[in-house]
């Protein structure tokens, strides 16, 4: 098996080398499975996560196991997190001692709001058990560092055995809360817990078309930027407009529909672009489910995105629905700026129609054909 297990922090080292932030995908439920991640890789993200496995469920069952944990056995394997949701240190661990020797790294969920979910103790309900994901992290660590992994944080970032242990938060509505669960979880000075931070700053009732809450991502990223790599994960919908300034992105590329207002003794405002200068990362979820090539440069999805990924699905096979769901999005208007698509509404309507995937490649290689007589679906069969 040829896997690619390169650790994260020589990845966000070699975006910074290059004067750019780490490109990542984000875990999405149902949606970010190998034929989207092996996509998305090739259109520039740097690190790919797998949707969120229950660990308890993961160790005790040989379906979950082979369902939601798919890698490739003929190379493009791209650099690959997988995140799972969790409330015990000894099914953390365990299931991240199952999968270590195939990925670049394990990540603890703290931030999928979902009601069933937080009923569970799971994603956004371990913002209030700091204690407990201090003691998750720990706990996985050591279990890594017992079966020969290095998870020694820097020194063991240039070695073939080094993975990371990282997790994913959302923020409190006091952001003292979340102060304090940083500091509680990152640990000593000198050893870390985990390796990188993903903040998502919306609280965990925050719902996800209320924009961001910048000033406490510029507070958190200014507090613990330099001790550990921070991805931002939230309304990262397209490389020109996202809402904040970075020494790491091009300053005209910056166009922000929700730049803070700041008011003067006169009652007048003026905008104010919040700067992040110590930020590593951007995480995209829903943007890059429409568009693959976001972090290419692309502003809307471009059809050798739906042929790659359609090429990706005949080697690494989805449900249906599934790949149903990802081209509707796909060729849809997108979460950016550019609404332009792919297809029209009453095409995307019979596109879903499509019961089987011949019928689908047919149909897609009509649209393609039609408006390029030069390029159609590389067909593998």
């Amino acid at each position: 098996m040829d896997c690619e297990t390169v650790h994260p922090l020589k990845l966000f080292d070699l975006a910074k080398s290059q004067r750019r932030l780490l490109y990542a995908s984000a875990p999405m439920v149902r949606y970010s499975k190998l034929a989207f991640r092996q996509t998305v890789y090739s259109y520039g993200v740097d690190l790919c996560w797998t949707p969120m496995i229950i660990a308890k469920e993961f160790n005790r069952s040989q379906l979950a196991r082979d369902s939601d944990f798919t890698l490739s056995t003929n190379g493009n394997q791209p650099p690959t997190i997988v995140q799972f949701g969790s409330n015990s240190s000894l099914e953390l661990s365990r299931a991240s001692s199952l999968v270590a020797p195939y990925v670049s790294g394990v990540d603890l969920n703290c931030g999928c709001p979902q009601p069933w979910a937080c009923a569970e103790s799971l994603g956004a309900a371990l913002m209030e058990k700091r204690e407990l994901v201090r003691e998750m992290v720990i706990e996985t660590r050591d279990r890594l560092r017992r079966d020969g992994w290095a998870v020694g944080k820097e020194p063991d970032a240039d070695k073939p055995a080094g993975r990371s242990v990282s997790v994913k938060i959302r923020i409190h509505s006091d952001l003292r809360k979340t102060v304090d669960f940083i500091n509680t979880v990152l640990g000593p000075e000198h050893d870390r817990n985990i390796d990188f931070l993903t903040i998502h700053p919306r609280t965990r009732t925050t719902a996800s078309k209320v924009p961001i809450n910048l000033d406490a991502l510029e507070l958190l990223t200014s507090m613990f930027g330099d001790k550990v790599p921070i991805l931002l994960s939230g309304d990262v919908f397209s490389l020109n407009t996202l809402p904040f300034s970075s020494p790491f992105l091009d300053p005209s590329a910056v166009d922000n529909p929700h730049l803070n207002q700041v008011g003067d003794e006169n009652g007048s405002t003026e905008k104010r672009t919040p700067h992040l200068p110590k930020l590593a990362g951007l995480m995209s979820a829903r943007a890059i489910l429409a568009n693959p090539a976001l972090f290419a440069g692309y502003d809307a999805c471009p059809w050798d995105a739906v042929d790659l990924f359609m090429n990706n699905v005949a080697r690494c096979p989805l449900p249906h629905k599934v790949v149903l769901h990802h081209l509707s999005e796909m060729c849809g208007p997108g979460l950016g700026p550019n609404k332009s698509t792919l297809l029209s509404k009453p095409e995307r309507i019979a596109m879903l129609a499509c019961t089987n995937m011949c019928d689908l490649i047919d149909f897609l290689d009509s649209k393609i054909g039609f408006r390029d007589s030069t390029h159609g679906l590389r067909r593998l069969y």
